[in-house]
């Protein structure tokens, strides 16, 4: 049985996208996978193949849920702009006008836009690591991020939120409306958009999960050798500390919130969920135009004092340009999320696009973008050219 796409549909002229999604299974490259493109508004390519387990035995199926890793912290940055949008949240007022105990070692000027642009500085919980019993009862975490310091005076520098950035908007969520931002994301935007994407399973036996097979990232964390990577062999670095020492060394568990990494979704569900960004899809627009516009208003770039590389961070999304979100492959006017384990996502308001690709076979690379998403972007924009 070959491990080539085994369902899906590609409209005229996005039908290079498949033949990219092919290719793809052609190199040896996919276990399986899903892609999903949205153009004004509908869907104009919904692809899936391979098989959802390592063993080749469960065949990839429409609605396969993968792990998200980092683009979960798209989701929850969905979820804290409906709130500013609402005025229920300000991107400017100090998170302790909200949350009274997070303004203490010096965070007490912090604000949203600092955490979704990454320049908060409260990177770290290497005080008080994440755990699994933390990530059932949510509340231990926000304490941990109540009273972490800063590791940079706030909005002097910017460093990827690894492991805090959903938690504390999680907590900021709940101080705002009662819900954590799983809850939050279920009830005001994955239930009205007819998602499967989720912060948090309630029921792990009633969907099709998809066995994520470990990435150079995860490889890490478990101990591999990093090999150049000196900083992940010094407990005492800030890129160790915001990762390695911070968070859940448990196997992941779907049932529970963990906002930073823990999100699953389909392909179809994420790409319908990045068209909401930028449009009306089926009657429904997360956001107004006015709050998308300054997601793509570059808040941050140059070198990341966590992670050591280029990245350029719009307000909760990456921008371009660096080597995870290049302009090259077209995507100068689109933000979006890349993760570590390949899973990549963007909206492009200028192209009325949106892109999600979800796959199994983690990525062998870090700090750029992998062969098979640039194939597959690549594809999308020559497709959009034709249609113009």
């Amino acid at each position: 049985m070959n491990k080539f796409p085994t369902g899906g549909v590609a409209e005229r002229p996005f039908t290079e996208v498949m033949l990219a999604f092919r290719a793809n299974f052609a190199a040896g490259s996919e276990v399986g996978a899903a892609a999903c493109v949205y153009h004004q508004g509908k869907p104009v390519v919904d692809l899936w193949g391979g098989f959802a387990d390592e063993a080749s035995t469960d065949p990839w199926r429409a609605d396969t849920l993968g792990v998200l890793a980092s683009p979960t912290k798209s989701l929850v940055t969905g979820a804290a702009l409906v709130l500013v949008d609402q005025g229920v949240l300000e991107l400017d007022t100090p998170i302790a006008h909200y949350w009274p105990e997070f303004g203490v070692n010096g965070k007490d000027k912090i604000t949203l836009r600092m955490v979704l642009s990454q320049r908060s500085g409260v990177v770290c919980l290497d005080h008080d690591p994440i755990t699994r019993e933390y990530l059932r009862t949510h509340t231990p975490i926000a304490e941990a991020i109540a009273a972490a310091k800063p590791e940079w005076e706030p909005d002097t520098a910017h460093g990827y939120h690894a492991t805090t950035f959903g938690h504390l908007i999680s907590e900021l969520i709940r101080r705002r409306t009662g819900l954590t931002v799983g809850a939050f994301f279920s009830r005001e935007i994955g239930k009205p958009l007819g998602l499967d994407c989720y912060i948090g399973l309630s029921d792990p036996e009633t969907a099709h999960l998809a066995h994520m097979i470990e990435c150079k990232a995860e490889e890490l964390m478990t101990g591999a050798d990093p090999g150049e990577i000196e900083e992940l062999r010094d407990p005492t670095s800030l890129t160790y500390r915001a990762t390695m020492a911070s968070m859940s060394q448990d196997p992941a568990d779907p049932t529970v919130e963990e906002p930073s990494y823990g999100g699953l979704a389909s392909a179809q569900s994420l790409a319908r969920y990045f068209a909401s960004f930028i449009g009306e899809v089926d009657g429904f627009r997360l956001i107004s135009p006015a709050v998308m516009r300054q997601i793509r208003e570059v808040h941050s770039t140059g070198d990341c004092l966590v992670m050591l590389s280029p990245c350029t961070w719009g307000l909760g999304m990456q921008v371009a340009d660096s080597p995870v979100f290049p302009a090259e492959v077209g995507l100068g006017t689109a933000f979006g999320f890349s993760g570590a384990n390949g899973v990549f996502a963007f909206a492009d308001p200028e192209n009325e696009l949106a892109f999600a690709y979800v796959p199994n076979a983690g990525s062998e690379v870090m700090g750029s973008m992998d062969d098979r998403i640039r194939r597959l972007t690549e594809a999308v924009y020559r497709s959009v050219k034709k249609s113009s």
